[in-house]
């Protein structure tokens, strides 16, 4: 080999030991010299067998391999009935009810109304129907009319946290953490798309061809999406994330192992102490729940305004004032963006303002409004991580018109946030706080961040559950001062510590 020239790959010599051993040495040394000691016989399967857990997980890989769904929600049994008779009635209940007048009645003085009716029009179709028969008949027909026919089962039932309609044909809904799919069909892609319509058309927005996306909001608070064709291929989908009825707080989050009891008592003081949090986590793993919940430590006597661009926070106090983003007209004129509720809501007095979810700019106008006496303000954000939070907080400011360097922003936002708050929702179908992480400043042009609790994975137990356990850092808290001012530093570092 000439001078300089690398040497070959492979033929590195060895760590230890000095010449080859001679051939009649080679089997009485342990394979693999005195530095890397052989494996036991015991450890090493046997070939094409593999270890227990290996097969298992090879079994469980070849049998999702081999699996075929349908893909279509089934109707069977006792509702498939009252869905084909439900067909053969509306139609001729209709041409004998003024639509006008039966949308001014409510749901009970219609079912009043309409029970001589169907009785009238199930004589004329020679169909007999027994007493809960009758009732079902009854309940779906006012649905049909007034409600959201088929979802209205689904949206009265307390254990369906999602739903997810992906055409005429398939519903999917979430029940403890877990996806399946939902027994209602749609009569037919019109029958779909009037339901879209009819929730929409509620809070005053709109859903067609021209503008085929829209959000909404139930009565009780829940979230919808809306997507129709030409950009939904399979016929309108709607989704909708419903809103828990029963106000969720902090010590309930704790009760169902979402986060331990320091933790919990750290957030209340944090809530309490007028923090600036920013609520960090992916697509349904529980930001809005973690936030109402946090809302419940504001004190009564300050003033709240929620900006949202869909309203669906609850918060628990009294003075409270939610406002709620425009969509442009169909000349693509009058929008009212969060920049410009957040740039309204500093002339309304406000203590804290705190905004549903952070998407672009209106991050910098979020961080002004921290850094400018509204202490105690929060928002929630798509993150990963509390590092990457913070890097999707920067990225957002710079995706606006705004033109600073990013030294100034990394200090805008070192400067306002307290604490970040991780939630995420495990496979399981369980959601848990993972960090609970306080920003400190700069370092250089680096934001400094100290993790006072986290979660740890251990184990996955027989029926899937996953373990793990909240840690604490045993960190002396960066925010104890303001928690000093409120009187809460010696119950906070003893939570931390």
């Amino acid at each position: 080999m000439g001078a300089g020239a690398r040497p070959q790959f492979g033929v590195a010599k060895p760590m230890r030991g000095g010449a080859p051993a001679p051939a009649s040495a080679k089997s009485e040394q342990p394979v693999g010299g005195e530095q890397f000691p052989p494996i036991p016989e015991s450890d090493i399967p046997a070939p094409g067998v593999g270890s227990p857990s290996l097969g298992d997980a090879m079994s469980r890989l070849d049998e999702r391999m081999n699996s075929t769904h349908s893909g279509e929600s089934e109707v069977g049994g006792f509702e498939a009935s009252i869905h084909r008779i439900k067909e053969q009635v509306l139609p001729r209940l209709l041409e004998r009810v003024d639509p006008e007048a039966a949308a001014t009645l409510t749901k009970d003085e219609l079912s009043e109304e309409f029970r001589p009716i169907i009785m009238e029009v199930l004589a004329e179709l020679k169909v007999t129907l027994n007493r809960r028969e009758q009732f079902a008949l009854e309940k779906v027909l006012v649905d049909e009319l007034l409600g959201f026919g088929p979802l209205e089962e689904l949206l009265n039932d307390p254990d369906v946290s999602d739903i997810m309609v992906n055409g005429p044909d398939q519903t999917y809904i979430e029940k403890k953490g877990k996806l399946v799919i939902a027994p209602i069909k749609f009569r037919d892609e019109t029958h779909l798309f009037q339901i879209a319509q009819r929730i929409v058309n509620q809070v005053g927005r709109r859903v067609d061809q021209t503008t085929p996306l829209a959000d909404a909001r139930l009565k009780d608070g829940s979230r919808v999406n809306v997507i129709v064709p030409p950009l939904s291929l399979r016929g309108t989908a709607i989704s909708i994330r419903k809103f828990s009825e029963k106000p969720i707080t902090l010590d309930m989050l704790k009760d169902f192992g979402s986060m331990s009891e320091k933790m919990c008592t750290a957030l209340k003081i944090a809530g309490a102490c007028r923090m600036n949090i920013v609520i960090s986590g992916g697509t349904g793993s529980g930001k809005t729940t973690m936030l109402n919940a946090l809302s419940k430590m504001i004190d009564p006597g300050e003033r709240v305004l929620t900006i949202e661009d869909a309203a669906e926070l609850r918060l628990q106090q009294p003075h409270w004032l939610p406002l709620e983003t425009r969509p442009p007209n169909l000349e693509g004129q009058g929008a009212i963006t969060i920049g410009d509720l957040v740039k309204n809501a500093l002339r309304m007095r406000p203590d804290r303002i705190i905004l549903g979810e952070i998407r672009g700019a209106e991050c910098f106008d979020l961080l002004a409004a921290m850094n400018t006496g509204h202490d105690g303000s929060m928002c929630t954000l798509h993150a990963n991580s509390p590092r990457e939070c913070l890097g999707r907080m920067e990225n957002m400011i710079l995706m606006g018109d705004i033109k600073i360097p990013k030294e100034a922003i990394s200090r805008q936002i070192a400067e306002s946030v307290d604490l970040i708050v991780q939630v995420k929702r495990l496979r399981d179908g369980s959601r848990r706080t993972t960090n609970i992480t306080e920003v400190i400043g700069m370092e250089g042009d680096v934001i400094v961040t100290q993790e006072l609790f986290k979660f740890e994975y251990l184990d996955e137990s027989d029926d899937g559950k996953i373990m793990g356990e909240f840690r604490s850092s045993g960190l002396r808290p960066y925010t104890l001062e303001k928690a000093r001012q409120f009187g809460f530093d010696q119950a906070y570092l003893e939570a931390c510590l």
